[in-house]
């Protein structure tokens, strides 16, 4: 292993990019001001690849560990490492942080050096997130991750902005206070230590951590988000510019997640066993109630807003059903998800540059105008619906399998959204892209260009490689995992 800072190195240079972007200032350097930031994200994605070809799958022990003295008064410590479970999170991060920035070359105008510094800036913070093994230095990066979205959502985003910028805003603070008293509670019955793996060690009495729990639960379920805490989320993906809604999609719905996994579940693992059955019912909600919503939306961010609420719902169902099957399937969905929202949030927002409407009823025959933008759109639109052969598939089937062992009829229930799932979809793209030319906005249209084919085939191929092949991602997680329900059941048969 590398004795380079790698995780170092994949948060501090987008922060570092940022910063030289922001430094161009005006829009009269634009072009320099994109050029940077494009520089700076393919500097970041590059960084983070050899986290994967040196990583060794065999041990679920955290690899690139980086430590050092942060505060040492309160034992507070600069301390990195990722294992199976969070080291996809990081890559993943950085090559959607590229596509944003590619994303966003003609369309924004105004502000462009800030626009960019903001995402090079929030891919720092999001790639700390996931490497942070330090309690309040993880609290840091997810707490400072909430001001570049903020900021992107409220200058950037569409007339009911401000709005959308404050409720989301709002929501996820609430809960991350709740989420501070947790840690502190942690830090004092520790000894004194802020250390995630020391806390995974901790012998917690369970009336202690019923309250941890619901503590991490209101926290991270609004982030990812849950019902019913989701509200904010559909508010924010109409009013963000498309790379908002990527980032947020893609990568924003997976911190609350990957917060179960680093916290609830091992800090917290008799908790989470009395608590499951919570977890399972508000999952299943949110797969087949929010499904049933997505299906009268009018608005196709709205629509694909309402559908991640809903995969994400699988995300959440996979991890309490403590299955190695559940688990990794949550997991591979949650990447999955990644690629295909962040797939269905850029083609809406090519159709939205073009016409500047979101509306379905306002399309309809783009194909005849359109018609290599369609058939990538119907790719994305099958993932998106569960089609075999496809990244959106395997995920679901994995956590359908593990739901079938746990209970016949949660897995009944989980499976019904793969028909809702179609349904919305489908419906949204029968009406959007095939018929007749709907009107003359439809009939001006002009198919993708160069920078757009480029980001959607880059999209395309994560969606289908990891549809067709998924064992690279499954296998670098499997140790980790098997890891983590050791020592889940160990703690409760103690």
């Amino acid at each position: 292993m590398s004795g380079t800072p790698l995780l170092s190195l994949a948060v501090w240079i987008p922060i570092f990019a940022g910063l030289v972007v922001l430094a161009t200032g005006s829009d009269r350097n634009a072009p320099l001001a994109r050029m940077l930031a494009l520089a700076g994200a393919f500097a970041g994605l590059l960084v983070t690849i050899p986290l994967y070809t040196g990583f060794d799958m065999q041990t679920p022990a955290m690899q690139f560990v980086e430590l050092a003295p942060w505060i040492p008064r309160f034992n507070i410590n600069y301390h990195l490492g990722v294992d199976g479970i969070s080291m996809l999170f990081v890559i993943l991060n950085s090559f959607i942080t590229l596509i944003v920035v590619l994303a966003g070359w003609q369309v924004i105008d105004n502000k462009v050096a800030q626009y960019n510094a903001g995402f090079l800036i929030m891919s720092g913070l999001l790639n700390g997130i996931f490497s942070a093994l330090d309690g309040i230095l993880f609290y840091v990066f997810f707490e400072a991750s909430l001001i570049p979205l903020y900021l992107i959502i409220g200058i950037w985003g569409g007339p009911n902005r401000v709005y959308a910028a404050i409720k989301f805003f709002l929501y996820t603070l609430l809960g991350s206070l709740l989420f501070l008293v947790a840690l502190l509670y942690l830090f004092i019955n520790s000894g004194g230590s802020f250390s995630i793996l020391d806390w995974h060690q901790l012998p917690i009495p369970m009336g202690a951590q019923i309250w941890i729990f619901l503590a991490f639960l209101i926290a991270f379920a609004v982030k990812v988000p849950m019902w019913p805490v989701h509200t904010w989320l559909p508010d924010a993906h109409v009013e963000a510019p498309t790379g908002g809604s990527i980032v947020l999609a893609a990568i924003g719905l997976k911190l609350g997640a990957y917060g179960f996994l680093r916290f609830s579940l091992p800090i917290t693992p008799d908790a989470s066993h009395e608590l499951a059955g919570l977890i399972v019912a508000l999952s299943l909600i949110a797969v087949v109630y929010i499904g049933f919503v997505a299906l009268v939306q009018e608005d196709m961010k709205k629509l694909v807003a309402y559908s991640s609420i809903a995969h994400m719902g699988f995300v959440t169902l996979g991890f309490f059903m403590f299955s190695a099957l559940g688990i990794e399937g949550a997991l591979v969905q949650m990447i999955s998800h990644g690629f295909v929202s962040g797939a269905m949030f850029f083609c809406i927002g090519v159709m939205y540059d073009r016409v500047h409407s979101r509306r379905i009823a306002d399309y309809g025959g783009v194909v005849n105008t359109m018609p290599k933008f369609a058939a990538f759109f119907m790719l994305f639109a099958m993932a998106n619906a569960g089609l075999p052969a496809t990244s959106g598939f395997v995920g679901e089937f994995m956590v359908i399998l593990g739901a079938v062992k746990y209970n016949f009829w949660v897995a009944f229930a989980a499976a019904s959204t793969m028909i809702v799932g179609a349904a919305y979809t489908l419906w949204m793209y029968k009406r959007v892209i095939f018929g007749d030319i709907g009107n003359h906005h439809v009939a001006e249209l002009t198919d993708i260009n160069g920078r757009e084919f480029l980001i959607l085939a880059l999209l395309a191929i994560g969606t289908l490689g990891m549809g067709l092949y998924p064992q690279p991602f499954t296998e670098v997680m499997h140790s980790s995992v098997n890891e983590l329900l050791r020592h889940i059941a160990i703690s409760k048969i103690q």
